[in-house]
């Protein structure tokens, strides 16, 4: 695409100081914030290498074919805001707010956007041009290479509806990244890092992703037509197809079954007869929440994505189960087992996953110990007396959570804050990563 006349070399771009930033992002909050002497921030063409201007709002801020190279964004609004063109080269961007941003052409090599929100960000092919005294287009960019985003990090990121045609992520890092319906036809995704990636209904049509590690991620709808996948790591992708046993497959319908189940609870083991559902696909189940799944048997059952929400589930057997992005909200999951449980993205929101009583001087801790939690919301929620011991919680949300007696140990907790009031006699030997703050 072609833009306004422009300086042709960077040498010729306005260099802004620390102080200048300062002064012109501080108007432009004012201007946010409806205040009377505010103006936008148009900062198209300036030299900002290596500023620092994390946690500032400047959302719909103007920095097309600016010189962004080696700043501090990080914790940013920048809700649709101009970067086309921009260079963003080993730019500190964790955490920031890029909601409907125009990055179209934006050079992201290097750079760290790691858990990043970019929902309908604009990554597609662009560059700036400007006619010369001949009538001829020249075009001006920072990077000569065609690449957009090689080496860059998007752990964690949202990049639900973004749209990132032909963008070059050679090598790119989209581990556990959210990309439900992101358009990437004709990306090149070589040797790109996928794993444990939602890629739900996503356009990967012609892609290219020799290389590619993929494992763990999500295809269900994604359009694979024409992509390139040689050498490609496809360990555990999770597709339309039934992963384990189908319900299909099955004596008799789930539904009759559970019905049992549920009786056999209610009843106390009088009647009724418990179910047994270890490694089935129970993503085409409606409803689960309404049964009474206490004391249910499905190891390695597949439950991704679905709604459990104020389910009952004391004392569930889910070892192995894949639960990623299953909300179980004011759940009762009283000495539930998820050892070695996928949960990356859940949402147990006010849940209870505190023990459960099974004699007068007996509790049963619910088991956590070895299970992905990455990125999960445990807000609010009753962790107390839960084995966690090498479970991976790194960007977990833990704010109001009860941590009370918890077991830690060696848990991997990078960028996870916890309050130190919520540990109460909780064993944390040997996490990493984890942050703690006072009350």
């Amino acid at each position: 695409m072609a833009g306004n006349a422009a300086p042709d070399a960077k040498s010729a771009y306005r260099r802004i100081t620390q102080q200048e930033a300062e002064l012109i992002v501080a108007r432009h909050e004012m201007l946010l914030a409806g205040r009377m002497g505010g103006a936008r921030a148009v900062l198209g063409f300036c030299d900002l290498t290596g500023l620092n201007l994390s946690g500032r709002n400047l959302r719909d801020a103007d920095f097309a074919g600016a010189v962004l190279a080696d700043a501090d964004l990080s914790r940013a609004q920048l809700d649709s805001a101009n970067f086309f063109a921009t260079d963003l080269r080993r730019c500190n961007l964790q955490s920031a707010v890029l909601r409907r941003a125009d990055l179209r052409g934006a050079s992201l090599r290097g750079a760290n956007l790691t858990g990043a929100d970019l929902y309908e960000a604009d990554l597609r092919e662009g560059v700036i041009a400007r006619r010369t005294q001949t009538g001829d287009l020249k075009y001006l960019q920072h990077d000569p290479k065609p690449s957009e985003m090689p080496a860059a990090i998007l752990a964690h990121a949202n990049l639900e509806r973004a749209r990132m045609t032909g963008a070059v992520a050679l090598q790119a890092d989209f581990s556990d990244a959210i990309m439900r319906s992101c358009r990437l036809a004709r990306a090149n995704l070589r040797q790109a890092n996928l794993s444990g990636a939602i890629l739900e209904n996503a356009d990967l049509t012609g892609s290219d992703l020799t290389g590619a590690n993929l494992s763990g991620a999500v295809l269900t709808g994604a359009k694979l037509a024409h992509i390139r996948s040689d050498g490609a790591n496809m360990t555990g992708v999770l597709t339309d197809a039934p992963a384990g046993v189908a319900p299909d497959a099955l004596a008799e319908p789930v539904t009759d079954m559970l019905r049992r189940h549920a009786l056999w609870v209610q009843s106390q083991g009088a009647d009724g007869k418990p179910v047994s559902l270890a490694n089935v696909d129970l993503r085409s189940v409606a409803g689960l929440a309404a049964y009474d799944l206490t004391a249910l048997l499905a190891p390695g059952a597949t439950l991704y994505g679905l709604n459990m929400d104020g389910a009952r589930l004391q004392g569930a057997q889910l070892a192995g189960a894949d639960l990623r992005h299953a909300s179980f909200r004011d759940a009762d999951l009283r000495g539930i087992n998820l050892k070695q449980a996928k949960l990356g993205g859940a949402c147990l929101s006010g849940a209870n996953l505190g023990p459960l009583m099974i004699a007068a001087d007996r509790l049963m801790p619910a088991q956590l110990s070895g299970a992905t939690l990455r990125t999960a919301d445990f807000r609010n929620a009753d962790l107390s007396h839960a084995l966690m011991v090498q479970a991976d919680m790194s960007y977990a949300d833990l704010g109001g959570a009860n941590l009370r007696r918890a077991n830690l140990s060696h848990a991997l907790m990078t960028g996870t804050t916890v309050s130190s009031s919520a540990l109460g006699e909780a064993i944390f030997d040997g996490a990493a990563g984890l942050r703690l703050v006072g009350r």
